[in-house]
């Protein structure tokens, strides 16, 4: 009898291509046949440190122990009844679990989803419920999702808008802060004033949306000042202030909401990613009486927080717990941040080393030249550490961002050997 040919990365890519749109895109021509806490092996047993996380999804790193055997179980109960036909314990005790560790001195509901676009849709939902408004404030750099409202409220073009509008009408960008870019927070706060002279007024105004750090945008992160004065701002006019915190949020940057460390309490909340350790599901937590906003049948979905996703979610939150993850984040951000500062002394091409907590990033411009981004010196080291045994991202306006996002779960040895790979694929990239 012949046997089938061993599958390779690059016959499974070609069927790829052949059966999937190239709307999906890839960043790294790899197939996964195993992962391991913050390793992963390919189908040719080739083996890779994960920086990459599933973009900020495994913050327990991949198949934690305690998720798997929490899914498990619920998987011998039952499976799917959508929470509006049949309810379960799950849901309701982990929307108690994160109505006690979001911040703010007031009762809260949480509501969940399936996607992180799901959740910033329904909190503009949400929002225009309560106070009757349309008008939504976002930034500039900011993403929040590919669905049509969610795009029309990212703040980057291509390629997440190239070709999909229009898009929903009263969405406004104000400028994001960046001492790199010179753009301070006055100038920010004076964007936003500007919108209510230009082009809607601040009493038609539903809700400012932000990300504490932006994720896509380059792990930019919002100045405390300015999430301060923002809240300012809302509390002035009547303004319902959404933290998108879909990438920051479940602990990444070294609290559970990132929004903490600025010292405020926004009404509504967005989470998602690393929630439930790689099972899809997303939350909106806020106001007790913001979120009762909607009548009864106006929020739900059919597979909106499953009972396995619920199970993961509330493993995650104990693994937290017993392992203080929340310090261990904070740690692996100082290692990081650490290392890749030492390597901008040597690299004037290192303009920017920045971030929160573990949600760290490098910025590569020519020179070191702000307005010189080199995305293609970016893309290099991203493909030169590929090739060393080591998956990174790269985001950025321009392209020129290279962001970490490992597993909290991962080993001292293992950061710094990922590291090692950044710093000889950066050399290898310029001698190129």
């Amino acid at each position: 009898m012949q046997r089938e040919p061993q599958a390779t990365n690059a016959m499974l890519m070609a069927r790829r291509q052949a059966a999937i749109p190239r709307g999906v895109g890839h960043s790294h021509q790899i197939f996964i046949a195993k992962g391991e806490n913050a390793e992963v092996w390919d189908v040719e047993g080739r083996r890779y440190i994960d920086f990459a996380g599933g973009i900020a999804v495994l913050n327990t790193g991949h198949r934690n122990p305690a998720v798997i055997e929490a899914v498990k179980a619920q998987l011998d109960q039952y499976t799917h009844t959508c929470f509006q036909v049949l309810a379960y314990e799950p849901y309701v005790e982990l929307a108690e679990r994160l109505n006690a560790k979001a911040p703010g001195d007031f009762a809260k509901k949480t509501l969940f989803l399936t996607t992180g676009a799901e959740a910033v849709e329904n909190a503009i939902k949400i929002a225009r419920a309560h106070n009757g408004r349309s008008g939504v404030i976002a930034f500039t750099g900011g993403y929040h999702g590919r669905t049509l409202l969610t795009l029309g409220l990212t703040g980057k073009v291509a390629p997440y808008k190239t070709g999909f509008g229009p898009f929903p009408g009263e969405i406004f960008h104000a400028r994001f802060p960046s001492a790199l870019h010179g753009v301070s927070v006055d100038d920010a706060i004076a964007s936003v004033e500007q919108i209510f002279k230009n082009d809607i007024e601040a009493r038609r105004v539903a809700a400012i949306i932000i990300e504490p750090v932006q994720g896509e945008g380059g792990f930019n992160v919002a100045p405390p000042e300015l999430m301060q004065r923002l809240r300012a701002l809302c509390d002035q006019h009547g303004i319902l202030m959404i933290c998108d915190e879909v990438q920051t949020g479940a602990g990444r940057t070294g609290t559970w909401f990132a929004c903490e460390q600025s010292g405020i309490a926004p009404d509504l909340i967005t989470l998602a990613k690393s929630m439930a350790g790689g099972f899809p599901i997303s939350a909106v937590v806020g106001r007790a009486e913001v979120m009762d906003a909607p009548a009864a049948g106006g929020l739900g979905g059919t597979y909106a927080g499953s009972p396995m996703a619920c199970a993961a979610a509330l493993a995650v939150m104990d693994e937290f717990e017993k392992h203080d993850l929340l310090q261990r984040s904070r740690d692996v951000g100082q290692r990081i941040t650490a290392s890749l500062q030492a390597l901008a002394k040597k690299h004037t091409c290192i303009a920017d080393v920045r971030g929160l907590g573990a949600m760290v990033a490098m910025e590569l411009c020519k020179n070191g030249d702000p307005h010189q981004p080199d995305a293609d010196l970016t893309k290099a080291l991203a493909a030169e550490a590929t090739k060393r045994g080591l998956i990174i991202l790269t985001c950025g306006t321009y392209g020129n961002v290279v962001r970490i996002l490992v597993p909290l779960t991962a080993s001292d040895a293992l950061l710094d050997e990922g590291l090692a790979i950044i710093a000889a694929s950066l050399e290898a990239a310029f001698a190129a």
